[in-house]
C-alpha cells in the first residue's frame, strides 16, 4: 500500500510541475468532459497498483475492473474468496468507493458548472436544467456542507452498526460503501453474512439515505420537513421504494411461508439496494419468483434521486418523462394549448424535457448495443442483460452467473474491458464520455 501509493503521490507530482506553465490558463468547456472523463481513469489506473503490488488480484484486467467498479460505486467484483484478503486491501476497496461517492459530489458542485450545467444548480448532472433549491449562495459553502453530510453519515452508521455486533472494522468498510451506494462487502455472502435484523434495517436507512438528494438531506436535518416532503422527487422516491416492497413481501410470505416481518425486511433491503443501486444482498431474489425477478430486472432502470450518489437513470427523469408522455396526449386534444410540464409547481423548458428525452433515448441504445456485444463473449441470455444493466447503472449484482450469489469472474477479459467502459459510461452520465467520441469534438480543439 505504501509503495503504490508513492508511486501516484510521485506521478502527480510530475504531472503538477509539467502543467504548472498552464495553471492560469482559463478552461473551457469542452476542456471539462476531457478532465473528468480523463481524472476518472487516472484514478483507476493507478487504484490498481494496490491490488497488483500485493499479489491480492495478479492479473491487470481483473485488477482493472475491481478498482473502476469500486470508483464507479458499481460494486461488481470478480473475487470469489473476499475474506481471504488482507484487511488492508479489503479497506483500499472499500474506500476506493467512499472515494468515488465524494468524487460525485465534487463533479456536481464544481466541475459539472464548467461544463454548462448550471453554476448553483445543484446535482442537476443527473437532470442537467433542473434548479432544485438553493442552499447556499456559495458553490464552497455547499461543497463544504455537503461533505460535512456525506462525513457525518458514514461515522454516525458505523456507530449504530458497531451497537449491533459488527467489529469496528466490518462498521467502517460497511458505512464507507453504504453511503457511496457501492456495495462493496467484507463478507463473502454480503449482509445476508450477518442475520441481524437491526443490522440490515440500519443498513436499510442509510441506503435510502444515500440514495436522496443530499440538498434534502440537508433540508431534513435542518428540520424543514416540509421541504422534502414537498419534493416531487423525494415522494416518488419513497412511495416506490416501500409501495413495490410491500406488494413483493406478500408475494414472498405466501410462496416461502416465512413470518411476514422477514419477507418484509428481505423485500425492502433488496428494493432499497438495487433503486440505490447500492447492490448489497440479503437474499437471492432470482430464486424467489419468475415474476419477481423481471421486478428486479427493471428496477435496475430506476437508479435514485438526482443528487444523490446512487447511479441510474434517477427518478427526476423517469417522472418528467410519464409527466410528459402523458401531457402529450392532452396536447393532441388540445393542439392549440400551451401545457408545459410541471416539476414542484414550476413549469420546465422543453429543453431540458427533451435533454431528459435525449438522455433516456441514448441510454436505452447504449444498453442494447452492450447486451449484442457482451453476447459475443459466449455468456447465456439472462446473464448478458443482468451484466450490462447492472454495470451501466452502478448497481453491482446483476441476473444469470452474474446475480447476487455469484461475481464476474468467469466474463472473458475482453467482456470485463466492456463492463468496465459502461460502468464509466453510467457513472458519468453519457454525454461526458461520449462527447469524446464525437468527430467535431477533436476536429475543433
Amino acid at each position: 500500500m505504501g509503495l503504490a501509493g508513492f508511486i501516484t503521490a510521485a506521478s502527480g507530482g510530475v504531472i503538477w510541475l509539467v502543467t504548472q506553465k498552464d495553471k492560469n490558463k482559463e478552461l473551457k468547456k469542452r476542456d471539462g468532459y476531457l478532465i473528468v472523463t480523463l481524472g476518472w481513469l487516472s484514478m483507476s489506473f493507478f487504484g490498481t497498483l494496490p491490488f497488483l503490488l500485493s499479489g491480492a488480484i495478479p492479473n491487470f484486467t481483473d485488477a482493472f475492473f475491481e478498482t473502476i467498479s469500486g470508483f464507479t460505486t458499481t460494486g461488481a467484483s470478480i473475487l470469489s474468496d473476499i475474506e481471504s484478503l488482507p484487511k488492508g486491501i479489503l479497506f483500499w476497496r472499500s474506500l476506493t468507493q467512499w472515494i468515488g461517492g465524494m468524487g460525485i459530489i465534487v463533479l456536481a458542485v464544481a466541475i459539472l458548472p464548467l461544463l454548462g450545467i448550471g453554476g448553483m444548480q445543484l446535482f442537476v448532472a443527473e437532470a442537467p436544467g433542473i434548479s432544485p433549491d438553493k442552499m447556499k449562495p456559495r458553490i464552497k459553502e455547499v461543497a463544504k456542507r455537503l461533505w460535512l453530510i456525506y462525513l457525518g453519515l458514514t461515522f454516525a452508521e458505523c456507530i449504530l452498526l458497531m451497537f449491533g455486533g459488527m467489529t469496528f472494522f466490518d462498521a467502517i468498510n460497511h458505512s464507507l460503501t453504504t453511503m457511496a451506494t457501492g456495495g462493496f462487502s467484507t463478507k463473502n455472502t454480503s449482509i445476508a453474512h450477518y442475520n441481524s435484523a437491526y443490522i440490515q434495517y440500519v443498513i436499510i436507512i442509510f441506503m435510502f439515505l444515500a440514495g436522496t438528494s443530499f440538498t434534502m438531506t440537508y433540508f431534513g436535518l435542518k428540520g424543514k420537513f416540509n421541504k422534502v416532503w414537498q419534493n416531487e422527487e423525494f415522494r416518488n422516491y419513497l412511495i416506490l421504494s416501500v409501495g413495490l416492497s410491500i406488494c413483493i413481501a406478500f408475494f414472498v410470505f405466501s410462496a416461502q411461508w416465512e413470518g411476514f416481518e422477514k419477507s418484509f425486511r428481505d423485500s425492502l433491503f433488496q428494493v432499497v439496494s438495487i433503486i440505490t443501486t447500492t447492490g448489497y444482498v440479503t437474499a437471492d431474489y432470482t430464486a424467489w419468483a419468475p415474476f419477481l425477478t423481471v421486478i428486479f430486472f427493471l428496477l435496475m432502470f430506476t437508479g435514485g434521486s438526482a443528487g444523490s450518489t446512487a447511479g441510474g437513470i434517477k427518478i427526476v427523469r423517469h417522472t418528467l418523462l410519464f409527466k410528459n408522455s402523458f401531457l402529450e396526449m392532452k396536447r393532441q386534444l388540445h393542439p392549440s394549448a400551451v401545457i408545459p410540464v410541471r416539476l414542484n409547481g414550476k413549469a420546465v423548458s422543453g429543453e431540458i424535457t427533451y435533454n431528459v428525452l435525449a438522455f433516456v433515448m441514448i441510454y436505452v441504445l447504449v444498453y442494447g448495443v452492450g447486451v449484442f456485444l457482451i453476447s459475443f463473449t459466449g455468456v447465456d441470455f439472462d446473464t448478458a442483460l443482468g451484466a450490462v444493466a447492472t454495470s451501466l447503472g452502478n448497481i453491482g449484482p446483476g441476473l444469470g452467473s452474474v446475480g447476487p450469489v455469484d461475481n464476474f469472474s468467469a466474463i472473458t477479459p475482453f467482456g470485463k474491458w466492456l463492463l468496465a467502459i459502461l460502468m464509466l459510461l453510467g457513472r458519468l452520465e453519457l454525454f461526458t464520455v461520449l462527447m469524446l467520441l464525437n468527430r467535431n469534438y477533436w476536429s475543433r480543439y
